[in-house]
């Protein structure tokens, strides 16, 4: 499901976007602060469902509402606005739900379930992995848990290496600075690899004596896919990644300084 985000308050914005990721993990979302922008994108991206706010600057909510479904009818366009003077003129264009904010998750999940015009779900991966923000692990939408804390930090560190090989010194050397711990390394494996074969995604991780990766090809991740260069991925990432691990800083930085530049 691709989903447009349209609101001229940053901090607004990066709300609306956020309760979007929580309620639907896997969508592509694409924000704009400026609705000409986003207009324009639009025209060569068409997306499923469109959250905007009404009030803003340069164009109104309702008129880029209007542009959006001349493009396309069936376009489920939600208003999420501090003001519902609009409510009347936005169900004349039926549109498909209406929002007063504060925006939340449930508010929106309720409206995904709604929609005027259904989104045929394609066809992805089981696996989902979310990196901007904290780190997550999702298989079929289900937030993944792990026996010990530092297996799901391993895998983070797998996902970040990108689909290099990593080896247990190198690993060690990450989880624990200069200490060595080979047999806790030993059970956290096992762990990992337990809890994907019993998720039936075990796939997802190769091993060879020593040394183990992460298949990219198997899952759907928000920074393969920034590495890859694609639109959506770019404008999810506001500042933040894998927020839990100070080791993740430094490829936070770059990843701060190329959508800086």
């Amino acid at each position: 499901m691709k989903i447009l985000a349209i609101d001229d308050e940053k901090i607004a914005l990066e709300g609306l976007v956020d309760a979007i990721i929580k309620a639907e993990p896997s969508a592509d979302i694409y924000s704009f602060k400026r609705a000409s922008e986003a207009l324009d994108f639009y025209k060569n991206n068409i997306c499923e469902v469109v959250f905007l706010d009404v009030q803003m600057r340069n164009m109104n909510g309702v008129e880029l509402a209007k542009k959006m479904k001349i493009i396309n009818p069936q376009v489920n366009i939600i208003f999420a606005t501090g003001y519902g003077d609009y409510r009347e003129e936005a169900f004349d264009m039926h549109v498909s739900g209406y929002l007063l904010k504060p925006i939340t998750d449930k508010k929106i999940r309720k409206e995904l379930d709604c929609l005027r015009y259904p989104v045929v779900r394609a066809s992805q991966k089981r696996i989902q992995i979310r990196t901007f923000g904290n780190f997550e692990l999702y298989v079929d939408e289900n937030p993944v848990s792990f026996k010990y804390d530092k297996t799901k930090e391993m895998l983070a560190y797998l996902v970040d290496r990108n689909g290099t090989y990593c080896k247990n010194a190198e690993i060690m050397a990450v989880l624990w600075q200069d200490k060595t711990h080979a047999s806790y390394l030993g059970n956290m494996k096992k762990d990992l690899k337990d809890t994907l074969k019993k998720l039936g995604c075990i796939e997802m991780i190769e091993s060879m004596r020593g040394k183990l990766r992460i298949r990219t090809e198997q899952v759907e991740c928000d920074y393969f896919d920034w590495c890859q260069g694609k639109v959506y991925a770019i404008n999810q990432y506001r500042g933040e990644y894998m927020a839990q691990y100070s080791w993740a800083e430094f490829t936070n930085s770059q990843l701060d300084r190329q959508k800086n530049n």
